[in-house]
This record gives C-alpha cells, sequence and structure tokens, in this order.
C-alpha cells in the first residue's frame, strides 16, 4: 500500500511540474509603434492614441487608431497601432509581409532597429518617413523571474521550445526575455504560427 501511495504522489508530482512547464504561446501579426513625435505628424500635435483592447503584457495595448505601411513594392492598411507610445518608432512585419512590402528586412529583437530599413507610415495625407526601425521581431518569451527560476533559464538565453498542436514541431532560437513587468507568454509572428498550425491556447514548452 505504502509502494501504491508513493507512486501516487510521484506522479501527482510529474503532472504538477509538466503543467507548470507549460508556456502560453500568442502569435502577433504585423503592427506599429510611434514615438511621440510621430503621433503628433500622423494625427495632430497633442493627440492622444485609444486603447481599444488591453494585451496580455502590463501596461501594452491595442489603439483603436490604424495606419497604412509601404514599401516599394505593396502595402498594407489597417495596420494596428500597439501603445504606449515608445521612444522610437518600430514597424514589426512577418518575412511575408516583408516580401510584399519589397524590402529586406532584418530579424531583430524589439528595440533594436540600429541598421534597419525605414518604411513609409501613412494616416490619410499625413505621412511619416522612418529611416530606421522596420524588423521581423525574433521569435522570444516574455517571462517573470519567478517562472524564469522554475525554468532555470537566464536573461537573453537562447532555447528551444516544442510547440503542442496538432502540427507539432521544435522552434530553435527563441531569446528569453525576463524582466518583474512581464507576463509570461511565448511571442510568435503569423508565418511561425501557421507552420505550427497555431489556434489560441496552444502551449509550448523548453526543451533542455
Amino acid at each position: 500500500m505504502k509502494q501504491y501511495d508513493a507512486l501516487v504522489d510521484e506522479i501527482v508530482k510529474k503532472i504538477k511540474e509538466t503543467q507548470q512547464s507549460q508556456i502560453p504561446v500568442e502569435a502577433s501579426g504585423r503592427h506599429v509603434h510611434l514615438s511621440r513625435a510621430h503621433v503628433d505628424q500622423l494625427f495632430g500635435e497633442g493627440y492622444q492614441l485609444t486603447e481599444a483592447k488591453k494585451l496580455s503584457q502590463p501596461g501594452q495595448f491595442a489603439c483603436k487608431e490604424r495606419v497604412t505601411i509601404a514599401g516599394p513594392k505593396g502595402m498594407f492598411q489597417n495596420v494596428v497601432i500597439l501603445g504606449p507610445e515608445r521612444n522610437e518608432s518600430q514597424v514589426e512585419v512577418s518575412l511575408t509581409d516583408a516580401r510584399i512590402l519589397g524590402i529586406d528586412t532584418p530579424i531583430r529583437e524589439s528595440g533594436m532597429i540600429e541598421q534597419t530599413p525605414g518604411i513609409t507610415v501613412l494616416n490619410g495625407d499625413q505621412v511619416v518617413q522612418l529611416t530606421k526601425g522596420l524588423i521581423v521581431a525574433k521569435r522570444h518569451i516574455h517571462m517573470t523571474p519567478e517562472d524564469a527560476k522554475k525554468q532555470q533559464v537566464s536573461n537573453k538565453e537562447i532555447v528551444k521550445v516544442r510547440i503542442n498542436s496538432e502540427r507539432s514541431l521544435i522552434f530553435d532560437d527563441v531569446v528569453i526575455r525576463i524582466s518583474p513587468d512581464f507576463t509570461t507568454a511565448m511571442h510568435i509572428d503569423y508565418d511561425e504560427a501557421n507552420a505550427c498550425g497555431y489556434q489560441k491556447g496552444i502551449t509550448g514548452v523548453i526543451v533542455k
């Protein structure tokens, strides 16, 4: 009987450990982050972006306002702006989007926009010509310090993540980003989401 109880306890322990290791996965479409100066240029001096939907990361939100982004070969209309305002404007697209725009776009972590191409951002007849800031976002995991300790990972560490879906696959080259201001979640773009058969609510597990 004692051996049976010990086996049950071990099974329960492993189930709990597996549940704790599951990381929510979210898919991000193309979007724009704007500086204060560029909000003024596109919408008028002193204009305040309108929060339409809160995002999973604390303090982040999708705005009611939309813009058009344009490259030498194509454009996308009705592109969402994410708030709050940033020190520098940044446009995030997928590799497929970049080909349609006609711009050779590097894969970068958010905020690392030095030596990146620019792009045209429009709101009606108001135009901002960015000289840098167009990136394909490197797939990453936002993680709290508590979860990082449980997962035994460090800030900026590169890991592999197995996606639990009907088209399960393992993503390599996933960067860990740790902050007490984060909620733990993995972010991929729509190209990556389609590759793994993304559906809302799927999870991933770091592969050691």
